[in-house]
């Protein structure tokens, strides 16, 4: 590969180039259109069939962006969908579990498009082609995969917390309350961070988000 990326991986405001952004935003609608659709056919798969939903299984990715998640791209490098409506009470075997497995199917997906991304790429450079937009996509699914393991909502990562939180209304509620105010959270921290410089989560994340783009691209 011949481009070198820095994390988080975000666009140069000050010197915006037109090629970088129309890459970098095929990279951020495949990254939330294969995140949504993976949790959705999963939960499907588990047991929770909701025929006729039309939050799920649609390819259109327009319908699952989020406005917060989306700009959170534009802030931290990484993002999430709207959130994929799971019925946990349709999963007939082991509910807390099928619900972890069905929000992890996001992230996972997310890494399933980085290695097909990275093998088109690779397939490009043994014909001699420079390659910007698969390894683009690389980069930005890997990021969305590692950093969706955060335990905070609505990142796919909660619902690990979440399975421990007991069943009752008040339990509910408060789910409710963080699946309200966690959007905001996150955009806030990871604002703060590009601000002021200080590295946060990040010191912690990138080396893994590093990690992983060297193995999947090979470089």
């Amino acid at each position: 590969m011949d481009r070198e990326f820095y994390l988080p991986y975000l666009l140069n405001y000050t010197q915006p180039v037109v090629d970088d952004i129309v890459i970098y935003c095929v990279a951020m609608l495949l990254s939330i259109l294969v995140a949504a659709e993976g949790q959705g056919l999963v939960a499907t798969l588990l047991g929770d069939s909701r025929p006729g939903a039309k939050d799920r299984l649609h390819f259109n990715v327009f319908m699952h962006m989020s406005v917060l998640g989306t700009l959170n791209f534009f802030v931290a490098g990484f993002g999430w969908p709207k959130e994929i409506k799971i019925d946990s009470a349709n999963f007939k075997k082991h509910p807390k579990i099928s619900l972890i497995i069905s929000r992890l199917a996001g992230p996972l997906s997310n890494i399933l498009l980085a290695n097909i991304a990275a093998s088109l790429s690779w397939i490009l450079s043994n014909w001699g082609v420079h390659d910007q937009v698969f390894s683009s996509i690389v980069v930005v699914n890997v990021t969305m995969a590692v950093y969706g393991l955060i335990m905070v909502p609505p990142l796919p990562g909660f619902a690990i917390l979440s399975a421990l939180f007991p069943a009752n209304g008040a339990a509910e509620k408060i789910k409710k309350l963080l699946y309200t105010v966690g959007p905001f959270f996150i955009v806030g921290v990871f604002l703060f961070i590009r601000i002021s410089g200080w590295e946060g989560v990040s010191s912690v994340v990138n080396p893994i988000v590093s990690a992983l783009t060297t193995f999947t691209l090979d470089i």
